[in-house]
């Protein structure tokens, strides 16, 4: 800290902050690596990689179900898919892990070079601890991790065009096209850009308002193009919309539930302090950026999993206030140099190459309770082809061979399906279980101890079990 300290040293060194910050946060993210590995997600969306790399070519069609053989699906987020297939097929679990670490660090690390323009360091490090704990809880091995820097650097990029009363550079736009082939998550960006854009228009002086809009408006006509340039085309704005009109669906999966404030937490803590502070301090902003902060917690309020996207660009957002009003004039923070890339370069891939040369000693391993594995093998054995399984154990089927009822592509399944088959399991309906099964042909169910759902089973009749452990029980129908 004291190395970066003065304004002096900012300047000189404007890129060790970033690179300590980087290097403390995947060496942390590593070691604790299979806080990574809760979602089982991860399997089916590494055997879609794994197929991208085999047929040199993305899936326009389900290839995995058996209730939705042949229906049309495309992957919004094949780059991911494909980057965790090959980091899993170098080196395995290890290979996940050091992936998705060297991206939370390489967002925190662009988080911090942002902030030390306007804030010191100690209080830019304070920020980054800060956003890191709000973030934790949807730091998973998923593609929503892979695009979490490109979401940073493109926000960072237009706020600071808008800080400058100009339009943001063209460079930009082959970073939305990066988002576009990471995840679906890149709606978000152009969102984000119509805000900023307001905001540029705004604080420009009226001589220059109408050239302005007219130079962002060009630029966002470019981001939409950028977005479709994915294999899918236009397709990819498609499919980003069907996620989003899931309707229950959203409701029922965890990860779009809204935030919960019957606990005091650290969401709940980080939004009574700011707005505590902007009381007791006065902070004001400009109407566009009192907008794109209040979208952001509406976001956070209404899905827990949009939680890290307010904390990491609300800060951005009121930085320059913060500083004009508060912290007196920005930080002189030179370029780094190509001497200092060069060596922030080395540093981090000396310190990936590390990791996994270190990697065989740490062990990683996905959560127990999502991988039915002995439960499976028994399955296979009895010969089981149509398996009606509980959601959160579709991931590991998939990658086991197995085609399942359902997974967590919800997008390819539908909002009626989904819906149906959470009330199946919880035992909504006592009927619609039944009714189900019959349906579909299931001639052998895997579910979880807990679900509502085994107890029917254990009283039906035509179903015996075969198999449980402390995750899964199997019955077969008789």
């Amino acid at each position: 800290m004291s190395a970066v300290h003065s304004t002096s040293a900012v300047g000189q060194r404007g890129w060790l902050l970033p690179l300590w910050i980087g290097a403390g946060v995947y060496l942390f993210q590593f070691v604790g690596g299979n806080d990574l590995l809760q979602d089982s997600d991860i399997f089916w969306q590494i055997e879609v990689g794994r197929w991208i790399i085999d047929h040199h070519a993305v899936p326009y069609s389900d290839i995995y179900s058996f209730t939705k053989p042949g229906a049309p699906w495309i992957s919004s987020s094949w780059l991911s898919q494909l980057l965790y297939a090959a980091s899993d097929a170098q080196a395995g679990w290890a290979g996940v892990v050091a992936l998705s670490a060297l991206a939370i660090a390489a967002t925190f690390a662009l988080f911090a070079q942002f902030l030390q323009r306007y804030v010191e360091p100690a209080l830019a490090t304070l920020l980054v601890m800060a956003a890191y704990v709000l973030s934790i809880h949807h730091l998973l091995a998923r593609p929503h991790i892979l695009a979490m820097p490109v979401m940073v650097a493109w926000f960072a990029g237009l706020i600071s065009a808008a800080d400058a009363r100009r339009a943001p550079s063209l460079w930009l736009l082959p970073l939305l096209a990066l988002w576009a082939n990471l995840h679906g998550g890149f709606g978000l960006g152009l969102v984000l850009l119509g805000g900023v854009a307001l905001e540029a228009v705004w604080s420009a002086t009226p001589a220059r308002r109408v050239a302005l809009g007219l130079r962002w408006m060009l630029f966002g006509f470019g981001a939409v193009a950028a977005c479709c340039c994915t294999p899918y085309g236009y397709e990819t704005l498609l499919a980003s919309r069907r996620i989003l009109d899931l309707g229950q669906v959203l409701a029922i999966l965890s990860e779009w539930a809204p935030a919960d404030f019957s606990r005091f937490g650290a969401f709940e803590a980080s939004v009574l302090g700011l707005l505590g502070f902007a009381l007791y301090r006065g902070l004001t902003l400009s109407p566009p950026r009192i907008l794109l902060v209040l979208g952001l917690l509406h976001m956070a309020l209404s899905h827990v999993r949009s939680i890290e996207a307010f904390a990491l660009l609300v800060p951005l957002i009121v930085a320059r206030p913060w500083s004009a009003q508060l912290g007196g004039a920005p930080q002189a923070v030179a370029v780094p140099s190509r001497r200092g890339l060069a060596l922030a370069a080395v540093g981090a891939l000396t310190l990936f190459a590390a990791s996994l040369v270190a990697a065989p000693y740490l062990r990683f391993a996905l959560v127990a309770d999502q991988v039915p594995k002995a439960a499976v093998a028994v399955l296979q054995q009895r010969g089981a082809e149509r398996v009606f399984n509980a959601y959160e154990f579709g991931g590991y089927l998939v990658a086991a061979g197995v085609k399942p009822f359902i997974d967590g592509r919800a997008e390819l399944y539908g909002e009626k399906f989904v819906v149906a088959h959470h009330r199946a399991v919880a035992m909504r309906d006592p009927d619609l279980l039944p009714r189900l099964l019959d349906d579909y042909r299931i001639d052998a169910t895997l579910l979880a101890p807990s679900s509502p759902a085994v107890k029917l089973l254990d009283r039906l009749p035509e179903w015996q079990r075969v198999y449980s452990d402390a995750v899964a029980v199997v019955h077969a129908r008789r």
